[in-house]
């Protein structure tokens, strides 16, 4: 199983894969230049981006390494505030080690990771974006993941530089796949983000695998305000990339006339707008059987 994003929705991805997948791989975008990340990529403009790095990392950790707990640690105060201490690892082992990837390597063999953890571009990239259709920003250019996050109206994402080249292990994960999954997690900012990069988007095109998105339980404000399952859709599509499923929380309106199977199933935890990891789990392991039966 292969699961394609960034951020918070990417780990949740990833914990419910780790129910029930034989392999997992995890393609993480590398445009972050947010927070903790952001002061690092100013320091260290030659590495790719982090922090999503580190959460799958959290995310694939064997439970009962206590050195995973640490990746999250905030150190608060001093030069060192705010910093993620996974962060300073991964910088310090790719200083140490020659490379990004050695470095990711390396972190995951020490936490225990039960899954490969692959950023998506073998370069560092920044997230640019043209805005649509908002009246007062048509046509305006904004730069950078925390500006096109913060950006409103319909866009298209580009990266830079333009053709920044993938692993070909990040292309043989995904061609060999028997199930793909977009999301959830921020549609522009991390979802797309990791699938553009060209190698990504040509290997989702080619795969064989079973391509799900995972809708999001609400619209993001204000990266998505007003967004329904088919706009998520629609942005997936006029950026190159196709699905063959799109997974919907129960409580929300599905798309009308979507151009794949929608599956309705409840996937939040109770009382809490995040997906939960074992009913994600479930509905995915779900859609594997029903395609193999």
């Amino acid at each position: 199983m292969v699961a394609i994003g960034g951020g918070h929705g990417l780990s949740a991805s990833l914990r419910a894969l780790r129910r029930y997948a034989g392999t997992i791989t995890a393609v993480v975008s590398v445009a972050d230049d947010g927070g903790s990340t952001g002061r690092l990529r100013a320091a260290r403009p030659d590495l790719p981006a982090p922090g999503d790095v580190r959460k799958c990392l959290g995310a694939l950790a064997d439970d009962r390494e206590p050195f995973a707990a640490i990746l999250e640690h905030r150190f608060d105060g001093g030069e060192l505030d705010g910093h993620a201490l996974g962060n300073l690892l991964l910088v310090a082992l790719a200083t140490e080690l020659g490379s990004f990837d050695q470095a990711v390597h390396e972190l995951a063999e020490r936490v225990g990771a039960v899954g490969r953890v692959l950023p998506a571009t073998a370069v560092p990239v920044a997230l640019e974006a043209v805005i649509a259709d908002a009246p007062e920003a048509a046509g305006r250019r904004v730069v950078g993941q925390v500006a096109v996050h913060n950006a409103s109206g319909r866009r298209r994402l580009t990266l830079c530089p333009a053709a920044p080249p993938s692993d070909p292990a990040v292309v043989a994960a995904i061609e060999g796949a028997d199930q793909v999954v977009l999301g959830p997690g921020s549609l522009f900012t991390s979802v797309l983000a990791a699938a553009i990069a060209p190698d990504v988007r040509g290997a989702l095109a080619r795969t064989t695998a079973q391509r799900v998105l995972v809708a999001n339980l609400a619209p993001q404000v204000p990266e998505t305000e007003g967004y329904g399952v088919a706009d998520e859709l629609a942005a997936l599509h006029d950026h190159g990339i196709e699905v063959d499923v799109v997974l919907v929380d129960a409580r929300r309106a599905v798309a009308a006339d979507a151009a794949c199977e929608q599956v309705v199933a409840p996937l939040a935890e109770p009382g809490r707008a995040v997906h939960d990891p074992v009913l994600l789990a479930e509905a995915l392991a779900a859609l594997v059987a029903a395609r193999a039966g």
